[in-house]
């Protein structure tokens, strides 16, 4: 029989793998907020008694089981977005409102026991080896209120994101209706389809028939015949697919899933569906607005162009949202009816689609003015005088314009490290960075795959030990396993260009980050001679007699390229120094590779949120909603109410808005005054619980 303090270590480490197991993802994907419920509950402690919060970890996948958010346990959900079949792992903890028996973890059958052993490391040792904010240049604070802790992210409804189009208008989803045209046109299905033909299509729509398909034999053979019998089964049975085969001298029209695992399975095969021509008065694109509970714009794309079965890249849009979050944007796609978008609605969880159009242009990234967050941060310690000053300096002065930690990834190997050996044209270090192993939080397969690296240097033999092929290091050795370990440039193409791009982008941002901290170290904040304005596009250095002309909120830094200036003071020798160090000449910021050549960029020094509300909500129930989503105002749900003033907790509501490739935990910290990396706000809840 194992000691006490042995068996909780195991059962700790045991958790903490599966939450590791069930949430790591791509440093690249924004972040999420590793709760202090689940962390109150392995070790006992209550939620309330928790000082320090704000834990910052790689989003997750966690799926809900019902549209309208059952905000009381969030579970990680089958690839395919559906609930058929699917076997979850399930973490129960103290406030996450589980019905399971206390403290229980269920494993996914077939699944490796990973990291019990008795010495393996705690989750704190294993995020030791992360990036605190120090790391990654963010050091500075411009307003003086006496900073508080508070909960980000404790549900993932306590972060909604709202797009602000280009005309300036807030992105809602608030209408399900789907735009009719002559193509569109409902038919009467009563003299197309026999009761026996309705039935059948009925149990495959459902899933009840046991067959893959169903097949209609066409009477009467004529095209005008085949078209009403392909209208009339898409119309009267959403989320079915048909196309026409021929069969022992006659045409059949045969109905099938169009999404779904067992109709993937089985259709992926066959002859993709007869495309049938696009109306001439309508526009190429159906314009929509995306609602999406906890999952990135990415993989909300891959999973539509699955249900779809088309290409992603069919999809546009105009800016990327977080994943743990709601979020509400645009998006545009070619030659894809809404009548069929409008189909998913009933396919798919945690996802609707609505506010139909059609238009003759796609979405440009970038196009978007900004975007609208509703934010809660619950169990607040700070006291209303604080908050006040706290989210007047917001709305009055704003923020040091950081690039967040997400931007630099969770592991021991920061993006950035990544970056700038790209930018040695060091393509050895490169592969390195990206394949070694390191020490630190990742799943079992990416450990496992590192260490078969590391011993064989074989690309094949590490590839079998990846479940998941898409993964930056799966890409990364397909592409060696083809063209071979002495052309990693080509190896490292398979990896897609926005990926790549990522890691120099990655190292311009920690460039970034440390000038502007080093700027505003020597300078505070004001103008000085030498500082950069923009007039246009054009930035141009100001002199001693203009500085009192301008304000901090005026002043850019540059991100470093071969197309920009610097400042003209002392911060401008800066860049070049640092750029020396790193091995690289700031003269010269032309690539042999084109991709990787950098122009740079401006970014500004401070933001300024605008709309700034903000409310101290008291309630006694930890897991009520604090904030009513588009879905629940479509369903007619009344908006939360909190009638008790002298509640158990307390809670911050603030809403605000930024201009784009602006992040919103940069404005968050500058309220709450905490380092918002996972390493720190680890140890600081490691050495509370100590």
């Amino acid at each position: 029989m194992l000691p006490a303090a042995r068996v909780q270590k195991k059962v700790w480490m045991l958790t903490a793998s599966r939450i590791l197991s069930a949430t790591w993802v791509s440093p690249f994907i924004g972040f999420r907020c590793l709760t202090a419920p689940l962390l109150s509950k392995l070790h006992a402690i209550p939620l309330r008694s928790f000082s320090l919060h704000m834990i910052m970890e790689q989003q997750a996948s966690p799926y809900l089981s019902g549209m309208a958010e059952k905000r009381a346990l969030e579970e990680e959900e089958e690839e395919d977005g559906t609930l058929a079949g699917s076997k979850r792992v399930k973490l129960e903890w103290e406030n996450g409102g589980s019905t399971a028996e206390e403290g229980s973890v269920e494993v996914k059958e077939g699944e490796e026991e990973e990291d019990e052993d008795s010495d393996s490391e705690s989750f704190a040792d294993m995020m030791k080896h992360g990036l605190t904010e120090m790391d990654v240049g963010i050091l500075k604070y411009v307003s003086t209120h006496e900073g508080f802790s508070g909960i980000l992210k404790e549900r993932y409804s306590d972060f909604v994101v709202h797009e602000i189009s280009k005309q300036g208008s807030v992105v809602h989803l608030d209408d399900l209706t789907v735009p009719m045209d002559a193509e569109d046109a409902p038919i009467d299905v009563s003299q197309v389809l026999t009761e026996e033909q309705k039935q059948d299509l009925e149990e495959l729509q459902q899933f009840k028939n046991k067959e893959s398909s169903v097949s209609i034999k066409v009477i009467e053979d004529t095209k005008e015949k085949r078209t009403l019998l392909h209208q009339a089964v898409k119309s009267l049975f959403p989320g079915l697919e048909t196309k026409t085969e021929e069969r022992d001298g006659g045409k059949y029209i045969v109905a099938y899933h169009a999404a779904g695992k067992r109709a993937l399975a089985e259709v992926s095969a066959a002859p993709a569906p007869r495309k049938h021509s696009w109306p001439k008065n309508r526009g190429s694109f159906c314009h929509c607005v995306l609602y999406k509970e906890n999952k990135d714009t990415m993989e909300a794309i891959n999973l539509l162009s699955k249900f779809l079965r088309v290409k992603p890249n069919i999809f546009s849009y105009m800016g990327t949202k977080d994943k743990r979050a709601i979020t509400v944007q645009q998006i545009a796609v070619l030659k894809i009816s809404a009548q069929r978008l409008a189909h998913l609605n009933k396919c798919l969880i945690n996802f609707r689609l609505g506010n139909f159009s059609y238009q003759k242009h796609p979405l440009k990234l970038g196009e978007l003015q900004g975007n609208q967050f509703t934010v809660v941060i619950r169990n607040i310690s700070g006291t209303d005088e604080q908050v006040h000053k706290a989210l007047t300096s917001l709305r009055d002065v704003g923020f040091i314009n950081y690039y967040g930690m997400q931007r630099f990834g969770t592991t021991a190997v920061p993006t950035y490290e990544v970056g700038r050996a790209i930018l040695q044209n060091n393509w050895k270090e490169v592969m390195d960075l990206i394949l070694k192993p390191r020490p630190g939080a990742e799943k079992g397969y990416l450990v496992r795959c590192r260490e078969e690296w590391a011993n064989s240097q074989d690309p094949e033999a590490a590839l079998k030990k990846l479940p998941v092929k898409r993964c930056v290091e799966g890409q990364l050795l397909r592409g060696l396993a083809k063209y071979g370990k002495n052309n990693i440039v080509t190896a490292f193409s398979t990896i897609p260009r926005n990926n790549r791009l990522m890691y120099i982008h990655s190292y311009q941002s920690y460039v970034w980050n440390n000038m502007v901290s080093r700027r505003i170290e020597e300078f505070g904040l004001k103008a000085v001679e030498g500082d950069l304005v923009l007039h246009g596009a054009t930035a141009v250095p100001i002199s001693a007699s203009e500085a009192n002309q301008y304000s901090i909120h005026d002043i850019v830094m540059p991100l470093p390229g071969f197309d920009v200036m610097y400042p003209t003071h002392k911060v401008g020798a800066a860049y070049g120094e640092m750029l020396q160090v790193d091995g690289l000449d700031i003269d010269n910021m032309k690539h042999k590779i084109r991709d990787y050549s950098l122009s740079g960029a401006y970014r500004k020094v401070l933001i300024r949120p605008k709309d700034v509300h903000w409310e101290v909500i008291a309630y006694d129930d930890p897991k009520i909603p604090l904030v009513q989503t588009d879905v629940e105002k479509l369903e007619g749900k009344p908006p939360p109410t909190f009638s008790n003033a002298d509640g158990k907790f307390r809670a911050l509501r603030m809403d605000f808005s930024l201009p784009p490739s602006t992040y919103a935990t940069m404005a968050i910290r500058e309220v709450l005054k905490m380092d918002t990396s996972i390493k720190k706000q680890t140890q600081l809840n490691t050495i509370w619980l100590r």
